[in-house]
C-alpha cells in the first residue's frame, strides 16, 4: 500500500470525473502537516486526507464555483482496498428561521412577588433564559408571553449564499480545519468551516455566524446537495420502532425537506458499496422542551430525478404527546396539556447580538455499507445507552409523570406505565419522579392527597427491581421559595398546611406518621428530621427566576438539606462552548462562593415519555458513588448522603469522569482525574472560587484521539481559592464535570473523597 503522505501528495492532481473551477487560493500558513492527517492545494483543488477508524483511509476534496464551495469528492477506503466515491460536486446548504425572542410571564411572577423592578435592563437579561417561548407560533398563546400575538413578519426565513474568493486551513492538534468566508444568510453573516478529525471518519460541517439585531432566536438546517440517484443511491434508517426503512428515490422531487423520524437521530446514503451517515450533535442540538417526541431531524430531498440532497433539521413547531386516559375526565385535561405544550414552548436557540452562531452537521464516511455505518456512528453515544460504570450508578431526576394519576385512572396498581421502559432501556439505576404537579391535588389538606400519596409510594414500589430504582420525589414549591425538587431516604407522608392547633408531626391510623407543613421553618424541620434534600429547579428561569439569589442568607439555604441545584440544557446558546454555559454554571459557582458546598444535579423535568421517543438526546444524568442500587423496601439513605458529600460527577454520556481527587495544599495544590471520551476531546478546565470571584484554567485536549481515556493532572496555582471543580468537553459539545470541593476540607483531611475509585 501506497504510505497515506505520499499518496496525499499525488492527490492534488484532479482525478478523472472531477471538473475543474475556478482558481482555489488556500492559506496554509496555520497547516502543520503530520502523519495521517495532510492537506495538499493545487490551482483549483484542495485536498483533505485523513487517516480513519479500523485503518479506513478518508479524503474530501474541496473547489470552488463562482464563489460556492464545494466538495468536489468524498471518499472512503479499507486498508489497502480501492476507494469508494461517496459524492461529487456536493454544494453545502444552510437555513436559517428566526423569530423574536420574548420573556416568559412564568419567569415575570417571581421576579414581581419579589417586587424586583421590571426595568428594560432586567428584561433584556432575563429573556434570554426564557423556556415558555415558541418564537415560530403564530399568533401564539395567550398569556405565555408579553407582547403577543406574534405576527408573520416576525418570521425570517434565508438560505445561506457565498462569496469566497479562498480558504484557510489551520491544524489544531490531531484535527484540521478548512474555512471558507464570505457566507451570508439573511440577518447572519460569517464563514463556511470543514473539520476532520484523525482517527475517525467524521466530517463536521459547519456554518458560523453572527447577527447583530437584537432579539434573535433561530433554528437552522444544514447539509449537502448534489448526491446522484444513478448507480442503486438510496437513504437508510431505522424507524422509531428500530425497524430498518430505506428509499430509493423512486417517488417524485420535493419541494421541502423530507423529514425522517429517524431512531437515534441518524440516517445514511449508501452507494457503491460505501455510505455516509448524516446526523446532528448529540445533545447541544437540542433546546429544552417538555416532552421528547421524535420530530425528525434528518432529512432528505429529492431535487430533481438525477440529484437529491440530505442533512440535520429542526422543525417549525412542537407536536402534541399522545394524551392518556381511560376516563374522558383524565383524557380530556391531558389534551389540553398536550395543546398547551405544543403551542407555547418551542424555544429554539439565542443569539444574542455580536455572538458567533455555529450550526453544524456532522457527516461519516465509510468503505462499508449503511448499516455498519450507522452501527460506528452509534458508537459515540454508546447506542444511545449510559455506560455503566463500576463503582457507579446511573441516576436521574425531575420528571412529571402523573404517576399517581395514571395509577388510579388503570384501576389496579399493577400498571407499568410507558416511561418505566425507557428508562431501563438508558441504562439508568435510579429514577426520582416530581409528581403532584400539574396532577393529583398537592395543597389539599389531607383527605385527598394522603391516600394518593399512598398509591404513588405503592406504583413506585412495584415499578422497582433488582437494580432499578423508582423514588417517589416531588417539586413541591412550597415555603423555600422558587421551585425545587425534594426526595426522602424512603416514603414521607406530608401535607403543605397546618392549622393553628395541629402538631408538625401527628400519628396517622392508617398512614402513620404525616407531616402538617405551614411555614419555611416547618418544612426544614421535616427534611432534618427524615434527612431528605432539597435543591432548586431550575435556578435564574422559569418559577425559580430570581432563585436562587432571593433565598442566599435563609436557614434552608445555609442548612445541609439545601443541596443546591439542577442542571439542564436551558437556554440553547450555538455560541457558548458548555451546555448551558452561563445560567447553570453561573449560579453554581456563585453559590459556592457564597455559602458551603453546594452542587448540581442533572435533571429532566420533562413530562410523559414512550420507548419511541427521542429521550437520550435531552436527557442529562447522574453518575452517583455506589456499589448496588438500594431496593425499595430498603433505606435509601446511602443515595442521599453520596449526594449530600458530593460524590457524583453529571455528564452527557459520552464523556466520563472517574478517580477524580484534589491533593496537596498552598501552592502545591492540583487536581487529577481519569476521563474518558468517544467524540474528539476539546479541553479539559478546572474552575475555582475566592469567595467573590470565579476563575478558570482551561487545557487544550485536541491532541487526543477520539474513544480515548487519560489520566490529566491540572495543577491550582491559585492563591485564595477555597473551592474547585473540573469539568471535560468534546468537540460535539458533550460534557461532563465533578462537583465543587471545598480546598479547606481537603487541606484538613475532613473532606470526603469521592472520587476515588
Amino acid at each position: 500500500m501506497m504510505p497515506l503522505n505520499r499518496f496525499a501528495f499525488l492527490l492534488w492532481i484532479p482525478c478523472a470525473g472531477l471538473a475543474v473551477g475556478q482558481t482555489l487560493n488556500c492559506d496554509l500558513t496555520g497547516y502543520k502537516p503530520r502523519p495521517g492527517l495532510q492537506a495538499v492545494a493545487g490551482k483549483d483543488v484542495l485536498r483533505i486526507d485523513w487517516q480513519g477508524e479500523g485503518g479506513q483511509e478518508l479524503r474530501a476534496a474541496f473547489g470552488l464555483e463562482s464563489g460556492q464551495p464545494l466538495i468536489r469528492e468524498l471518499a472512503a477506503r479499507k486498508a489497502g482496498g480501492a476507494w469508494t466515491v461517496l459524492g461529487r460536486d456536493l454544494r453545502p446548504e444552510f437555513r436559517v428561521t428566526s423569530g423574536l425572542r420574548r420573556v416568559s410571564e412564568q419567569q415575570l411572577q417571581p421576579l414581581r412577588k419579589l417586587k424586583i423592578d421590571l426595568t428594560p435592563e432586567v428584561l433584556e437579561q432575563e429573556k434570554w433564559n426564557a423556556f415558555w417561548d415558541a418564537p415560530l407560533s403564530v399568533p401564539g398563546r395567550a398569556g405565555t408571553n408579553p407582547g403577543l400575538p406574534r405576527r408573520p413578519e416576525e418570521i425570517r426565513r434565508a438560505t445561506a449564499a457565498y462569496n469566497a474568493a479562498g480558504c484557510q486551513v489551520h491544524s489544531d492538534g490531531a484535527r484540521l480545519e478548512v474555512t471558507f468566508p464570505g457566507l451570508s444568510m439573511g440577518i447572519f453573516a460569517g464563514r463556511l468551516m470543514y473539520t476532520v478529525y484523525r482517527g475517525t471518519n467524521l466530517l463536521r460541517q459547519e456554518a458560523i455566524a453572527k447577527t447583530d439585531e437584537p432579539s434573535v432566536a433561530y433554528k437552522y438546517e444544514g447539509g449537502l446537495k448534489g448526491f446522484g440517484t444513478d448507480g442503486g443511491a438510496k437513504v437508510i434508517w431505522r424507524d422509531t420502532a428500530r425497524a430498518w426503512q430505506e428509499y430509493r428515490f423512486g417517488g417524485p422531487p420535493n419541494r421541502d425537506p423530507f423529514a425522517l423520524r429517524a431512531r437515534n437521530r441518524v440516517a445514511v446514503v449508501e452507494r457503491g458499496g460505501g455510505s455516509l451517515a448524516f446526523f446532528p450533535p448529540p445533545h447541544k442540538f437540542f433546546f429544552a422542551r417538555e416532552i421528547e417526541l421524535n420530530l425528525g431531524y434528518v432529512y432528505y430531498r429529492k431535487d430533481d430525478e438525477g440529484s437529491f440532497a440530505v442533512g440535520v433539521r429542526q422543525p417549525d413547531r412542537e407536536e402534541m404527546f399522545r394524551p392518556y386516559g381511560f376516563s374522558k375526565e383524565l383524557w380530556e385535561r391531558r389534551v389540553a396539556q398536550s395543546r398547551q405544550f405544543a403551542e407555547g414552548n418551542f424555544a429554539l436557540y439565542n443569539a444574542p447580538p455580536g455572538t458567533w452562531q455555529r450550526m453544524p452537521v456532522y457527516f461519516y464516511l465509510s468503505a462499508e455499507d449503511g448499516r455498519a455505518a450507522q452501527a460506528a456512528v452509534l458508537r459515540f453515544t454508546h447506542e444511545d445507552r449510559f455506560k455503566p460504570l463500576l463503582g457507579y450508578q446511573v441516576a436521574v431526576s425531575h420528571f412529571h409523570t402523573h404517576f399517581n394519576e395514571q395509577l388510579t385512572d388503570a384501576g389496579t396498581l399493577d400498571f407499568q406505565p410507558p416511561w418505566a421502559p425507557v428508562f431501563r432501556a438508558l441504562g439508568v439505576n435510579i429514577a426520582m419522579l416530581s409528581d403532584f404537579h400539574s396532577d393529583s391535588h398537592p395543597r389539599d389538606p389531607g383527605p385527598l392527597r394522603l391516600p394518593e400519596q399512598n398509591t404513588y409510594f405503592e406504583g413506585c414500589r412495584r415499578n422497582s427491581d433488582h437494580g432499578f430504582l423508582v423514588m417517589p420525589g416531588e417539586e413541591p414549591n412550597a415555603y423555600f421559595g422558587g421551585h425545587y425538587t425534594a426526595i426522602f431516604p424512603r416514603p414521607v407522608y406530608w401535607i403543605m398546611s397546618r392549622r393553628p392547633e395541629q402538631p408538625l408531626v401527628e400519628d396517622h391510623p392508617r398512614y402513620g406518621k404525616v407531616y402538617h407543613v405551614g411555614s419555611a421553618q416547618d418544612e426544614l424541620d421535616m427534611f432534618r428530621r427524615e434527612g431528605g434534600l432539597v435543591w432548586q429547579a431550575h435556578p435564574r428561569t422559569k418559577g425559580s427566576d430570581g432563585y436562587p439569589d432571593a433565598v442566599r442568607e435563609t436557614a434552608h439555604f445555609r442548612s445541609e438539606q439545601f443541596l443546591g441545584m439542577s442542571f439542564q440544557s436551558l437556554p440553547v446558546d450555538q455560541s457558548e462552548r458548555r451546555l448551558c454555559e452561563k445560567r447553570c454554571f453561573g449560579a453554581l459557582d456563585d453559590m459556592n462562593n457564597w455559602s458551603s458546598p453546594k452542587y448540581m444535579v442533572a435533571e429532566g423535568d420533562t413530562y410523559t415519555k414512550y420507548p419511541e421517543d427521542e429521550s437520550y438526546s435531552q436527557l442529562l444524568v447522574n453518575y452517583i458513588q455506589l456499589d448496588r442500587v438500594p431496593g425499595f423496601t430498603e433505606d435509601w439513605s446511602p443515595i442521599l448522603r453520596a449526594l449530600r458529600a458530593g460524590n457524583f460527577f453529571v455528564t452527557s454520556g459520552e464523556v466520563l469522569i472517574r478517580n477524580f481527587s484534589v491533593s496537596g495544599a498552598g501552592t502545591g495544590r492540583g487536581v487529577a482525574a481519569d476521563i474518558e471520551w468517544t467524540f474528539p476531546l476539546d479541553f479539559v478546565e478546572i474552575v475555582w472560587g475566592d469567595g467573590e470571584t470565579t476563575a478558570r484554567r482551561i487545557v487544550s485536549a485536541t491532541e487526543r484521539p477520539p474513544f480515548g481515556s487519560a489520566r490529566f493532572r491540572i495543577p491550582l496555582e491559585a492563591a485564595g481559592a477555597k473551592w474547585v471543580r473540573l469539568a471535560a468537553w468534546d468537540s460535539a459539545g458533550n460534557g461532563a464535570f465533578t462537583q465543587p470541593v471545598r480546598l479547606d476540607q481537603v487541606e484538613s483531611g475532613s473532606a470526603a473523597s469521592p472520587r476515588k475509585r
